[in-house]
């Protein structure tokens, strides 16, 4: 069987560069803001409508259309069961109502919290920058769906509710771009952290976190000729990389994601809807990019006020240390003085 050679093969539906901009050129709201945007982003608009690069499966609306599990809910559950390592079946979608902060400013791109058969729960976390996201908050995301799945057992079984009906919740994160502590293990991929006692005693504690930095598990990939090791780097080479001979190479040792991708490049046939998506993305960039200068700003402050407060002390400590040395020397000189006098009357 002879290999397509471009995604356009691969894909018929995909349009040309003409057919997409006849039709922007037909509706003036279209024409405008294609023309809004950067050359730069005009053209990777164009490179991802028609093939020459593939489609960012992390966009918010991408990753919902071929993930929903409404409508293809093996797919969610063959992610989830190679990220979790174990088998695992999603029994709903449960919605994002929740008691954590909702009004916070983050860079989240998107959020799905699924519960499975057994009574457990996963939330699914993408962070395009890492920093944003530290231990203390995946914390209290977890504490959120543990709260989540107590209200909801306790109304359920009212008086035969047992804290031992509280099944395992995991928070998912991944990461486009890491945080610092994930760079300092270039070569792994998937970090799992789960509460243990220091004695080694078994006591069940139902919260898990499993990150997963995926410019880590990228530049490893590209050090390794872009090689697909097992179905777990399969479904992060669908999410993190755009690069057509990458996308072609996964569909031909793992064919069953070329559904995935039709299922994207019949949503790119509806040009307005997938500039509707493109601007969305553009307009988060932007946020993101705003937020993450206002935190950098506000870090070198912090960094600042603390220079000038070390200072401060260091000087005060001198001002200190002088002023001992002064009464010292006034000390010493006040005790010449009295020998000088002794001297003088004998």
């Amino acid at each position: 069987m002879i290999m397509p050679q471009s995604l356009k093969e691969c894909f018929p539906m995909i349009q040309s560069r003409g057919e997409i901009l006849k039709q922007m050129n037909k509706q003036k709201n279209l024409k405008a803001t294609f023309e809004s945007w950067k050359p730069e982003e005009q053209k990777e608009f164009l490179d991802i409508c028609t093939g020459v690069r593939g489609v960012k499966m992390l966009y918010d609306a991408f990753f919902k259309e071929v993930m929903n599990p409404e409508y293809a809910p093996h797919r969610l559950n063959s992610f989830l069961s190679v990220i979790l390592k174990d088998s695992v079946h999603v029994m709903s979608v449960l919605p994002n109502e929740s008691t954590r902060l909702t009004d916070e400013s983050s860079l989240l791109i998107m959020d799905i919290v699924v519960e499975f058969e057994s009574g457990g729960i996963a939330n699914v976390e993408v962070q395009k920058i890492g920093y944003l996201f530290p231990g203390q908050r995946s914390a209290c995301y977890s504490a959120d769906l543990l709260l989540r799945q107590y209200k909801r057992l306790r109304d359920e079984k009212k008086k035969g509710f047992s804290y031992r009906d509280i099944q395992t919740v995991y928070t998912i994160v991944l990461f486009e771009h890491s945080p610092k502590e994930f760079q300092v293990y270039p070569g792994v991929y998937r970090h799992c952290f789960e509460q243990k006692s220091d004695t080694g005693i078994e006591f069940k504690m139902p919260q898990k976190f499993i990150y997963i930095p995926l410019d880590i598990f990228r530049k490893k990939q590209q050090n390794e000729d872009g090689k697909i090791h097992n179905r777990l780097e399969a479904w992060l080479t669908f999410f993190c990389r755009d690069e057509p001979e990458m996308i072609l190479r996964l569909i031909e040792q793992y064919p069953e994601f070329k559904a995935l991708y039709e299922d994207v490049y019949e949503l790119c046939r509806n040009v307005e809807g997938v500039m509707e998506i493109f601007s969305k993305e553009l307009l988060e960039m932007d946020r993101n990019t705003v937020k993450l200068m206002i935190d950098e700003m506000q870090e070198e402050i912090q960094r600042k006020e603390q220079a000038i407060q070390e200072k401060d002390r260091a000087l005060k400590q001198q001002e200190k240390e002088l002023t001992l040395a002064k009464r010292q020397n006034e000390s010493f000189e006040q005790r010449i003085a009295e020998l000088e006098k002794k001297l003088l009357e004998k």
